[in-house]
């Protein structure tokens, strides 16, 4: 039998009354802490300057940063920071590889907990999860894993526990995007998508160097992003599971409960049958040619956009020579950047608006070589813009790919791409290193190249979600 069309059965509910104003924004602030945890490496593994620990002596300042051998540790300035990981665990001279390796650790829990995650969405064995208990899943192993790096006593601990965190990082915003479009409809499952689930993610960025220049050690800073994750164990009671999901694991009576407590809610009268008895099944992305040119072309534009915007974000300090504003202003971009999102989706058709930001973020990357240093202002803001265009195709992308796919295969595909190439970056030299232009135009060529590839993309635009692979392999043809 043929999978009812949620949308169409569940429109009597309306799309922006009580049910769905609480859905909305509960899902949007959940993803605070991500935009705050993610990034929080780059003040936590900081470099202050440091030099060998010595005996009170007259030394000259090129003795000082001579960076030989200490043989009684080392002495770090406190200017900026009272302490980070790079100076509790001496993570520097012939250990400096260990600092930047700490934020692949992080990433590769990213990876890790995306396959846990896709385990649970479609795993025969673990069909009795879905969507709700693995967003409270991944925002528990969040809160509780970031809290006890606190105690960590060496860098191996602090990586484990890192490694755990990071399993909670992407995990949860992809389980609560999903979650989102899943029960929202229309125009505001749209806008869910391209400014709730992001002004929320961009809120937490934001709040990041705030908590991070007040609270200068990094104890103190962990201790400040976990402690909130408390605040969301009551959001247990208010967010409900997904019937979509729930009507893909043929549990209609449960989907029922769930949209008659939103019509109660809505103050709408349900009809007596909401549902009938569907089946579903998930196909493989690959099987057919229209759908597989269709992932493999996706595929090259998550990984340019990832690239881009992770690529950017952890590149923050070269925009000013204080950490805390360089990453306030790489956090404020996306602001105008989700906005700018919200109205193309509203507007524009999908091919046409994420062509456009590919080609803004890819020329403005371009023009950067072009730059005298004598005006380093300028190459700084045409990377911030080259940011505003990246980040504006990020958040258009979780939307296009979700009209695309089944959710089910969407959150397979967003997950572990968004995993794998999040190891990618932090060992690349986006990074934070300097190898002055090349990582521009590595990634203004990707932006162009991306950008030719999405006109053979269908189009997506004022289309419903597709429930099947069997509606998306249409959709393509």
């Amino acid at each position: 039998m043929a999978t009812l069309d949620y949308d169409e059965s569940s429109a009597f509910l309306g799309q922006w009354g009580c049910f769905q104003q609480v859905v909305f924004f509960v899902l949007a602030a959940s993803t605070i802490p991500n935009g705050s945890g993610v990034f929080s490496i780059v003040f936590l593994a900081d470099i202050p300057r440091h030099h060998c620990l010595v005996p009170d002596a007259n030394l000259t300042e090129d003795w000082l940063n001579a960076q030989e051998s200490c043989v009684d540790g080392w002495s770090y300035s406190k200017d900026i920071y009272q302490s980070t990981i790079v100076s509790e665990f001496d993570l520097v001279c012939s250990e400096q590889w260990k600092q930047p390796f700490t934020s692949t650790v992080v990433f590769l829990g990213v990876l890790i907990g995306s396959f846990i995650q896709d385990s649970s969405q479609t795993g025969k064995a673990l069909r009795m999860f879905g969507r709700k208990t693995v967003l409270f899943a991944t925002m528990a192993v969040q809160t509780v894993f970031t809290f006890v790096q606190i105690f960590s006593s060496s860098w191996l601990m602090l990586c484990v526990l890192l490694f755990i965190a990071g399993m909670g990082q992407i995990s949860n915003y992809v389980s609560g995007f999903v979650l989102g479009i899943e029960i929202l409809t229309g125009s505001v499952r749209v806008l869910f998508s391209s400014m709730g689930v992001c002004l929320g993610y961009a809120v937490g960025y934001m709040m990041l160097p705030l908590f991070a220049y007040y609270l200068r050690n990094w104890k103190s800073l962990l201790l400040a992003l976990s402690l909130p994750g408390l605040a969301y164990i009551p959001l247990w009671w208010l967010i409900p599971e997904s019937p979509r999901w729930l009507l893909s694991q043929g549990r209609v009576e449960e989907a029922e409960a769930i949209v008659r407590k939103a019509a109660r809610w809505n103050k709408v009268e349900a009809p007596q049958v909401i549902f009938e008895k569907c089946s579903s099944h998930v196909s493989l992305l690959l099987r057919t040619n229209n759908i597989r040119n269709t992932t493999l072309i996706l595929g090259l534009v998550w990984f340019t956009l990832s690239t881009g915007y992770f690529g950017l974000s952890l590149n923050t300090s070269r925009l000013h020579a204080d950490p805390y504003l360089s990453c306030f202003i790489s956090a404020a971009v996306e602001v105008p950047a989700y906005i700018a999102c919200w109205l193309a989706l509203q507007y524009i058709p999908r091919r046409v608006s994420t062509i456009c930001v590919l080609l803004l973020g890819g020329v403005s990357l371009y023009l950067i070589q072009l730059i005298p240093q004598s005006l380093q202002s300028l190459s700084v803001a045409l990377e911030m813009l080259g940011k505003f265009g990246i980040t504006s195709g990020s958040s258009l992308m979780y939307s296009y790919t979700a009209e695309l796919y089944p959710t089910g295969a969407t959150l397979i595909f967003l997950s572990m791409s968004v995993g794998f190439l999040l190891i990618l970056i932090s060992s690349s030299p986006c990074s934070g290193l300097d190898f002055k232009n090349l990582p521009y135009i590595i990634l203004g060529t990707l932006c162009v190249v991306s950008a030719f590839a999405t006109l053979f993309l269908p189009e997506s635009f004022r289309r419903p979600l597709p429930e099947t692979i069997q509606q998306m392999h249409k959709r393509g043809r």
